[in-house]
């Protein structure tokens, strides 16, 4: 873990009504660039992953196993984005940078859920890429609507659980001192550096879920793509090979981007740990990551180039 807070005691009064952010910086001279650059980020991000939304419910050639799972990874990207971004870019230039108790809670549990459920729905998503390359006649009879739907629910199950306990965990705690977070959004490193109470049970918490979490969906991931990589090979054509891989390529960039910056983020070495840099590295997964996924699958799926030419077509007729 990137940070072990040192054990405190209960002391003072717990009646805290409200945490105030410190913010992405306080140079003057860097807020507006700064904010034409989050707010054109963000821009795009809503738009991208709206639009692949919509896109994928309205062409009937997309109601598929593979772009089901991708909306809900559009959705996904949009929701805890969309928690933290415009709070962040109000305060980029505002004087009163506070948010209420609840709010920070509120803020910190729907950003976990989806960005928990993110990390599963990677996994999944690489199953069913599994299932379409090793068993193609059976593809459609294994991943039946039923089956995506209850894939789905089990997402979001896991993605709600884990913040609801570290939710409950971290908003129990004691805060009797300065309320001002140094971050832009209700994370909980630097909200259990606030703390007045021993903060052991909600760090071994965040470890071990955090850890179990992390090492089952990418050992998910890792195991799915041993047996793709052992079915492609089976091919003979190199055609079909390529466009087996090419299938692949877009999911398995998005993987190691978002779970690459969040091991950096949550399971790096306590010594090197610092909340400045810990900022930065959140701008990137919870602004830049939702931005780049559509755009990563987009510009390299056929189909839903296909679908974006029909209904231009269809708009100039």
């Amino acid at each position: 873990m990137q940070y072990i807070p040192e054990e405190r005691m209960d002391t003072g009064n717990c009646s805290l009504n409200e945490f105030t952010f410190v913010g992405v910086t306080n140079k003057p001279e860097m807020k507006a660039l700064l904010f034409t650059i989050f707010l054109l980020i963000y821009l795009i991000n809503i738009l991208g992953n709206l639009g692949m939304v919509i896109l994928i419910r309205m062409d009937p050639q997309l109601h598929t196993p593979m772009y089901f799972f991708l909306s809900h990874l559009s959705f996904c990207d949009l929701c805890y984005s969309t928690a933290i971004g415009p709070k962040m870019l109000v305060d980029i230039f505002g004087n009163n940078k506070s948010i209420p108790f609840w709010g920070c809670a509120l803020q910190f549990f729907i950003s976990c859920t989806f960005a928990d459920s993110e990390c599963v729905l990677l996994a999944v998503m690489a199953f069913d890429r599994y299932q379409a390359i090793s068993n193609p006649l059976l593809y459609t009879a294994t991943m039946s609507s039923r089956v995506c739907s209850i894939l789905m629910a089990g997402v979001y199950l896991v993605g709600t659980s884990d913040a609801l306990i570290h939710t409950s965990l971290a908003f129990r705690l004691c805060f009797c001192g300065s309320n001002e977070i140094n971050h832009f959004f209700c994370d909980l490193p630097p909200l259990y550096l606030l703390s007045c109470s021993d903060t052991q049970v909600n760090e071994l918490a965040l470890f071990t879920i955090y850890g179990v979490l992390e090492l089952s969906t990418i050992s998910g991931v890792l195991v799915s793509y041993c047996y793709i990589i052992s079915s492609v090979l089976k091919i003979h054509s190199t055609e079909g090979r390529f466009k087996a891989f090419s299938t692949c390529t877009s999911h398995l960039t998005t993987v190691a981007i978002f779970q690459g910056t969040l091991l950096f983020t949550y399971f790096r070495p306590s010594s090197s740990y610092s909340l400045d840099q810990d900022k930065m590295t959140s701008l990137f997964y919870t602004l830049v990551i939702p931005m780049l996924n559509p755009l990563i699958y987009s510009l390299r799926n056929k189909d839903v180039k296909e679908t974006l030419v029909k209904i231009k077509g269809k708009r100039l007729f």
